[in-house]
């Protein structure tokens, strides 16, 4: 799947002046919206502005964070925000099914 959030628009954010990360800006960018699809239950969408901005703080979060683990600094699989962003879009779950 090709992401739906333009990677000249992660390059902005992270304020990249060349295209040579191109290719892996697009993975990381495909790989948040998938995320972030899995997170809220429902397919990513392009043109909303709240699931875009989510897609490049996760996005350049992990091209900027490559590792899993570091030593010096404290690492965390998905940015502060991130989540605040997409909870308003998570189908409620209370455990009570209706019959």
């Amino acid at each position: 799947m090709a992401a739906l959030t333009p990677v000249s628009l992660l390059r902005l954010q992270l304020n990249l002046d060349h295209d040579l990360d191109d290719a892996l800006l697009a993975h990381k960018l495909d790989a948040a919206e998938i995320w972030i699809g899995h997170y809220t239950g429902v397919p990513f969408a392009a043109g909303d502005a709240a699931l875009i901005e989510a897609a490049l703080q996760l996005a350049s979060y992990w091209y900027e964070q490559r590792e899993a683990a570091s030593f010096d600094v404290s690492t965390k699989p998905v940015p502060f925000g991130v989540r605040d962003l997409l909870d308003s879009y998570r189908e409620q779950v209370t455990g009570h099914v209706p019959e």
